[in-house]
């Protein structure tokens, strides 16, 4: 059985300038990929009519599945709705379920009602109307000649929440005719190219059924194992024996079996513990607080962060002795052990972890040269210090460093390190 073929059409001036960057076309890939649907074509038009009919005719001619992402607003530029309506031959029509929600919307947001947001409810007669239960502007599903066009607004949480909500499911229904089951290998530490390497025969052996993917990112790679089949139970059968073995031959860099992120990974290990965490973050300026409170229920195990930026909160509220400093300087090993064993007692943590270090592009020197971090993490009766030498710009600088802390913490909880 071929997979079913798909295009992607995003509308807006603003991403053909580079203003606003398509994040929706990645997501909806992403998901479509899992449901075993090919994604043929991602097309850019900005917001002109002629250029959408165009991008239209064009992909209806080589897919089965047209999603469109944008112009569904209620300002002039947003032109896709009354398009679509006369590109299938229907006719605008209040729907009263959409104008029930939009107005309940404002009322509970206790804004005033103005009639541009109404007309969001004017919709084509033709259309299977999707909810949107965060937004204004519901999408549409249209069907010609045994072929799907799927509308939504450009808001990612919104194309999500309608995507997640009416369309994947709808879409598993009409395309998907076999079992396509996923498992995923988190790994952090080392590239694709050394996984790849180490893996090669296990690859090699796969079943054609099966398929295995890189997925990198800053400092991780995720596997992804993809199969194919009729029976559901059994393809999950084989897919978490070849995980195993994959798992078992990278033991040392393994830290999930499921498609989660680390600092997830690491609040679990923490919750499981009953262990609790704090931060004493300098070149990070915060990000590593974001990070870790990005999941639900970080408060039970993440009691706070001090952003030491400056050599002065480091000295009177981090507690960092100022001899220290001066003889070794702020990015050193001496530095990072006292900031991180100071935190365990100024955050009241039974677990902590100090980064400071030059993520550019000023602040080294021949010494110590930018991209150097230094890192410690600390109990009560241990401390573990590295140092990592980054090579990218400032941002990719501190993601890396973000990412290797957090595996760093992983490895200390584990007594890995």
């Amino acid at each position: 059985m071929s997979n079913a073929k798909a295009s992607i059409i995003t509308i807006g001036d603003e991403l053909l300038i580079g203003q606003v960057i398509d994040t929706n076309s990645a997501w909806i890939a992403q998901h479509l990929n899992e449901l075993g649907i090919d994604v043929l074509r991602r097309v850019a038009v900005g917001d002109e009519a002629t250029a959408i009919k165009n991008a239209l005719d064009e992909e209806l001619t080589k897919s089965e599945l047209v999603l469109i992402t944008g112009g569904l607003g209620p300002t002039a530029d947003d032109i896709t709705k009354p398009l679509l309506c006369e590109y299938f031959g229907g006719k605008l029509v209040v729907n009263d379920a959409v104008l029930e929600h939009v107005r309940n919307m404002f009322v509970q947001r206790n804004r005033p009602i103005i009639e541009r947001n109404l007309k969001q409810a004017e919709l084509p007669d033709n259309c299977l109307v999707l909810h949107n239960r965060i937004g204004t502007a519901p999408g549409m599903w249209f069907e010609k000649d045994e072929k799907v066009i799927v509308s939504m607004p450009g808001v990612p949480f919104e194309m999500v929440a309608i995507m997640e909500d009416e369309v994947l499911p709808r879409l598993k229904q009409r395309f998907v005719g076999e079992a396509i089951e996923h498992v995923s290998i988190i790994t952090a530490g080392e590239g694709e190219s050394f996984i790849a390497e180490k893996i090669q025969d296990i690859e090699e052996a796969l079943p054609g059924y099966i398929k295995l993917a890189y997925l990198p990112g800053p400092g991780m790679v995720r596997l992804r194992l993809t199969g194919r089949g009729q029976t559901a139970d059994q393809l999950i059968k084989e897919l978490k024996l070849q995980q195993d073995r994959i798992a078992e031959r990278l033991e040392g860099i393994v830290v999930a079996l499921e498609d989660i992120p680390l600092p997830e990974v690491v609040g679990r290990l923490l919750a499981d513990k009953k262990a609790s965490l704090g931060f004493a973050e300098s070149c990070t300026g915060g990000y590593l607080s974001h990070l870790i409170t990005q999941v639900p229920g970080a408060s039970t195990y993440f009691t706070g962060a001090i952003v030491s930026y400056k050599v002065g909160v480091k000295e009177h509220v981090l507690g960092v002795d100022k001899n220290i400093i001066d003889r070794y300087g702020v990015v050193s090993e001496e530095t990072a052990v006292e900031m991180a064993k100071n935190a365990i007692n100024v955050l009241n943590c039974n677990n902590s972890l100090s980064i400071t270090g030059f993520l550019g592009p000023a602040g080294g020197d021949d010494q110590i040269p930018v991209g150097t971090v230094w890192m410690a993490v600390a109990d009560k009766e241990r401390v573990k210090t590295k140092k990592f030498r980054f090579h990218y710009d400032r941002v990719r600088n501190k993601e890396m460093a973000a990412q290797m802390a957090m595996l760093m913490i992983w490895k200390f909880l584990n007594h890995k390190l």
